[in-house]
């Protein structure tokens, strides 16, 4: 059994889960670097075949065997990106040479773990892609501390720390690489109760355009702050992050459906939330349609009859009513739509995506009526608040510490048609709900987008660019260097 993307959505009809965190660390084409050409040496061509002398794995050039494949990301509408070079990294060792090859010819530069990138940005056109997928690792310590290779897929994360009795609050897309996820934020089922992933980071290894280092809070603590909210593909390539990780707990999930009513359900699941305990999460589906449908689904930090208890709280009765105890892993995979199959099996799929915050309740009618009509989206509202909101805005680049949830917006498939979709449900959601966004879920029309994924930590996190990458090595299209 091959898992789809759509699969994702709900883990279905039965599992109501979500997409949370599906994306890589990010590089595109670059503005032009901050240096003027005049203060800097001439670009020095790509030489290839030095590089490949240096790696310990492979550079696959265009027109070579195997390239096709070594470009390839998770989204076939990027399948016409045409990148200069593919180099598999496997060591930091490795990624500084690719830097020190893209820094000298003023080329782009991308690194790809998962290659789920929303807008496609893990291989953009001309650049030097550093695939991390190698760097595949998971280094658990008696202390509760794990050592994570940057590439490494979160189904794989799960899977090592489930062995030791341990869990990471993360995303439920078992092929997401984690670096991409945790610079991001890292939204997920367990972030209520433990946080968000970068919540839990400790330090990271990062190679930056003046070489290797290391941040944490006691060894470049701006550069450290600026990476647990920041975004991935900026600041420099980070290559293992070392993570402080909760007991696994037993998990209960559930899956509610509701007769009609869309408009309803939103505004009940809103209220539900504001008294909600810490250990639940919940997630809310709004599938277009005429009129439109939804679905709540979530997991609860406890025993199958405090979950109910909960759910009896709702204040709306559902059609159905779904409530089964799993383990961590077994919910891990059940929220990834795995649970049979191997879960590094999923296939590839074409789908345009955005996003929204909701900083606070917003009329349920409203939002359903932005989906009214229309065929083949989906929006997901994701809760945030408890472990979240008890760290501040500004102590972490992750702003939306307050917020009440997340929304996605989701089309399946690349048509021009979806595209507009997914840009009208995304400006008409901004107009009720806030000029907010979640820069997992790059978008790369999304309207102001530096102060709608980062606000009030945006001239902070430029300065922290300008400082690890004066002259623009890492920048791209949203990223933060170079303006």
């Amino acid at each position: 059994m091959t898992i789809s993307r759509r699969s994702f959505l709900g883990a279905a009809a039965l599992a109501a889960g979500t997409l949370t965190g599906c994306t890589t660390t990010t590089g595109a084409p670059r503005p032009t670097p901050t240096s003027s050409p005049s203060s800097s040496p001439a670009p020095v061509p790509p030489d290839w075949a030095a590089l490949r002398g240096r790696l310990s794995g492979e550079l696959v050039l265009p027109g070579e065997g195997g390239f096709p494949g070594a470009a390839r990301v998770f989204n076939p509408l990027f399948d016409s990106r045409k990148p200069a070079a593919v180099a598999s990294c496997t060591s930091p060792e490795d990624v500084a040479a690719c830097v020190s090859v893209a820094a000298a010819a003023r080329m782009p530069i991308a690194a790809r773990s998962g290659g789920h990138s929303y807008a496609g940005y893990s291989n953009p056109n001309g650049a030097l892609v550093v695939d991390l997928s190698a760097m595949s690792t998971v280094d658990f310590s008696p202390d509760g501390t794990a050592v994570v290779g940057a590439g490494t897929k979160l189904i794989d994360v799960y899977t090592a720390l489930a062995a030791e009795n341990r869990c990471l609050p993360a995303g439920s897309c078992p092929t997401v690489g984690v670096a991409g996820l945790t610079l991001g934020g890292g939204i997920g089922v367990l972030a209520r109760k433990y946080g968000l992933t970068c919540d839990k980071l400790t330090s990271a290894e990062v190679v930056t355009a003046a070489g290797p280092l290391t941040a944490s809070p006691s060894s470049e603590p701006d550069l450290f702050w600026a990476l647990r909210g920041g975004g991935g593909g900026n600041f420099g390539i980070v290559t293992s992050l070392t993570f402080t990780t909760e007991a696994a707990p037993s998990l209960v999930v559930f899956s509610l459906r509701f007769d009609g009513g869309a408009g309803e359900v939103v505004d009940a699941w809103q209220s539900w939330l504001a008294d909600a305990p810490d250990e639940l999460w919940s997630n809310c589906v709004v599938s277009a349609g005429s009129p439109p449908s939804v679905r709540v689904g979530g997991c609860f930090v406890g025993s199958a009859a405090e979950c109910s208890a909960e759910l009896d709280r709702f204040g709306l009765s559902s059609s159905s009513r779904f409530v089964s105890s799993k383990g961590f892993l077994e919910a891990m995979r059940y929220f990834a739509g795995c649970s049979t199959s191997d879960c590094h099996a999923s296939s590839r799929q074409a789908f345009v995506a955005s996003s929204r915050i909701l900083a606070s309740p917003v009329g349920g009618s409203a939002l359903v009526s932005l989906l009214d009509g229309l065929t083949g989206v989906d929006l997901l509202l994701d809760s945030l608040g408890g472990a979240v909101s008890a760290v501040g805005s500004t102590d972490t680049a992750f702003p939306h510490r307050t917020a009440l949830a997340s929304a996605q917006i989701y089309a399946s498939g690349g048509s021009r048609a979806a595209t507009q979709q997914v840009a009208e449900i995304r400006d008409g959601l901004g107009k009720v709900a806030g000029a907010h966004g979640y820069v997992n879920y790059i978008d790369p029309d999304m309207p102001d987008w530096a102060q709608a994924y980062y606000g009030p930590n945006l001239p902070r996190l430029r300065s922290v660019a300008e400082k690890y990458d004066p002259d623009g090595v890492f920048a791209f299209a949203q990223g933060l260097a170079g303006g």
